[in-house]
């Protein structure tokens, strides 16, 4: 079967999930597939955008249900962490169904573009199983704990209007223009400076969490203050310019 593939263009990687015919379902092998993907993009310091996508009709709809155990649920929690910890900025582009653990997968990332046909449901409790920890203080931190409890406990189903209301969707476009809005979303945070905004991306997951590093924030603030690409943006400024950042 598929594993999910991995591309690259210019600054931007691309991962794509490809079992459309069962919605994007994720078995053992692909977990270990997207850890190895995103340890290769973090290799890479030429790449400062992660895209996820999916084929097919939904995104995602989570881990296998008929190989759920103990094993399996600790993959899949470190997995979407490492995602979540990736370098570059994420953008889960979800053009139709998240469910399940694919829910939390797609909230791992940065941003997370939809179309009018998006829904989500989190049908643990309907399963008999109680989520892992990364994932429920993710929901708890991102979204609140009172959306948490909408989707965890009562497993409500919502529509893509209904995501982008409680935070879940950053961004709501129609179907027809998903995949150009992600790919502009893509330029615009890779013609950001790759210091600030990269740094910036980890701090601010870190605060949403409760678990900022006061002296790590400094010092990457004054890295930039001391960096090659300030000295670039401010002469860009000037000249009424683009820009050209290396990341020094």
């Amino acid at each position: 079967m598929p594993s999910p593939t991995l591309a690259v263009d210019g600054a931007v990687a691309t991962i794509t999930l490809q079992r459309p015919d069962q919605a994007n379902r994720l078995e053992p092998e692909d977990l270990a597939a997207l850890v190895a993907h995103v340890d290769a993009v973090d290799a890479d310091p030429a790449l400062r955008v992660l895209l996820l996508r999916a084929q097919g009709r939904h995104f995602c709809s989570g881990f296998d249900i008929g190989r759920v155990g103990a094993a399996g649920v600790e993959a899949f929690e470190r997995m979407v962490d490492r995602v979540e910890a990736a370098r570059p900025v994420t953008l889960a582009v979800v053009q139709g169904g998240v469910f399940g653990g694919a829910t939390d997968l797609a909230l791992a990332c940065d941003f997370r573009l939809g179309a009018s046909a998006a829904e989500l449901r989190m049908p643990a409790a309907r399963l008999g199983l109680h989520f892992y920890r990364g994932g429920l203080e993710r929901f708890v931190s991102r979204l609140g704990v009172d959306v948490a409890k909408r989707l965890f406990l009562a497993a409500e189903r919502l529509d893509a209007e209904e995501m982008k209301a409680i935070g879940y969707l950053t961004h709501l476009v129609r179907a027809e223009e998903l995949q150009a809005r992600a790919a502009a979303l893509a330029a615009a945070v890779a013609a950001g400076a790759p210091l600030a905004v990269l740094g910036m991306k980890q701090h601010l997951n870190r605060i949403a969490r409760g678990r900022l590093d006061a002296d790590a924030l400094a010092a990457d603030v004054a890295r930039t203050l001391a960096s090659a690409d300030l000295q670039e943006g401010r002469a860009a400024f000037a000249d009424k310019r683009t820009p050209r950042f290396t990341g020094a």
